[in-house]
């Protein structure tokens, strides 16, 4: 096989294939070039553990130019080449499972500007995928329904605004989010901001059970946990909604009515910037910046979705710290499926369950390029670091909804 930057000799080569192993000069733009061929009707299908989860897809012309445009390393793939690839991934731990139509993509966050970035959102811009940005009123009127997937990023759906009052209750940007998360419950006919988080996060967690594909990283990964489980109690301190904790609420949490986590204790009190012991926060930031998560190897024939959610051109990712960085082992369900962990420690990294027809998946950590990303920090430029394994991760769960589904026999 030729490859570079797709040097192509059209009258005999019939298949595209776009190299996801270290020979793929934009592992991140490779997304967006397949989501952009199935937006144009073109086949593609993904080789699971084929050299890093490769995309094979039929001969176009523009996704040619578009992949020497974008600087994606692209081959041209012979009929004979095609059949020593398949039956290279007939009899090894690889699958080809076909890719349907692009996902309708929507990002769950508020309507103004965050001192911190999503990384989802920066994936999708590089990657130059479209989504839909939606919040609270669109939620609550329906609207989840139109999206194959949904993204949550840094959001409190507690009512506690990210417990972040200790640190800075005086900064614009805190009192500015305050104001517009209680002038919106109030227009959407609540008292507090916690009741109107926990009717929002109950619709998202229906919009699961319907079918759809939740996707969170950071505090969204334990926050809507928290507070399903708190809905019949109240563990939100006077400042945050003007009246007391419920001094009996810890006999009143019902684990069973979040997504993933159980048995977890609460930390209430409202200068503390942590929401439970779910988070294993402190003992990653002791860890140090030199330390790897280790991603699971799944069969692609027998387990797809897992083994689609990992795909990657390294098999060690390094660690990177959010509010909520990864969840400590004894407080993930044992029904929920572990994709990735920091080895011999307590904390388990990427997590995926099933919920009625849907599914959700819990990336722990705020940036994969940034191992502490602070407040006030500027955006990481993608352009450094267009090969990131880490940033794989997300956008596998972007493409993740445009499969063919096969049952999970794991």
């Amino acid at each position: 096989m030729r490859y570079a930057l797709c040097l192509m000799s059209p009258a005999l080569a019939q298949r595209l294939l776009i190299p996801m192993d270290l020979t793929q000069t934009d592992h991140l733009k490779s997304y967006g070039v397949a989501y952009h061929a199935l937006e144009k009707g073109i086949n593609v299908e993904w080789l699971l553990n084929f050299r890093g989860g490769s995309f094979l897809m039929n001969l176009d012309d523009g996704i040619v130019s578009e992949c020497r445009a974008k600087g994606v390393a692209c081959q041209e793939v012979s009929p004979a080449q095609e059949v020593d690839i398949r039956t290279t991934i007939e009899s090894s731990n690889m699958d080809a499972v076909m890719l349907e139509k692009p996902p309708k993509v929507g990002v769950y966050m508020p309507p103004v500007k965050d001192p911190w970035d999503d990384a989802v959102r920066l994936a999708l811009d590089y990657a130059e995928i479209k989504y839909d940005v939606l919040w609270d009123g669109e939620v609550l009127a329906g609207k989840l329904g139109e999206y194959d997937w949904l993204h949550m990023h840094h959001e409190d759906f507690t009512g506690q605004y990210g417990k972040f009052l200790g640190s800075y209750a005086n900064t614009a940007w805190y009192q500015a989010d305050v104001t517009l998360t209680e002038k919106t419950a109030r227009e959407l006919g609540f008292a507090k901001a916690s009741k109107l988080k926990l009717v929002v996060i109950k619709a998202i967690k229906q919009y699961v059970e319907n079918g759809g594909m939740l996707f969170g990283m950071c505090s969204a990964t334990d926050t809507p946990d928290i507070a399903l489980a708190a809905e019949n109690t109240d563990i939100c301190d006077g400042v945050f909604d003007g009246d007391p904790i419920d001094p009996n609420y810890s006999q009143k949490l019902d684990y069973a009515a979040g997504f993933a986590f159980e048995n977890y204790h609460l930390v209430t009190d409202p200068m503390v910037y942590e929401h439970s012991d779910i988070d294993v926060y402190q003992e990653a930031t002791a860890r140090g910046r030199d330390i790897y998560f280790q991603l699971f190897d799944f069969s692609a024939k027998y387990d797809p979705v897992p083994c689609m959610l990992v795909q990657d051109h390294v098999s060690l990712v390094k660690e990177f710290l959010g509010q909520n960085c990864g969840f400590r082992r004894d407080k993930v369900r044992k029904k929920v499926l572990n994709l990735a962990e920091v080895a011999n420690t307590e904390e388990v990294k990427y997590i995926h369950g099933n919920l009625g027809k849907g599914t959700f998946t819990f990336l722990g950590g705020h940036d994969p390029e940034d191992f502490e990303h602070r407040i006030g920090d500027p955006p990481t430029n993608l352009e450094l670091h267009r090969n990131s394994p880490g940033y794989r991760l997300i956008l596998n769960n972007v493409l993740f909804p445009a499969a063919q589904k096969k049952p999970l026999k794991t």
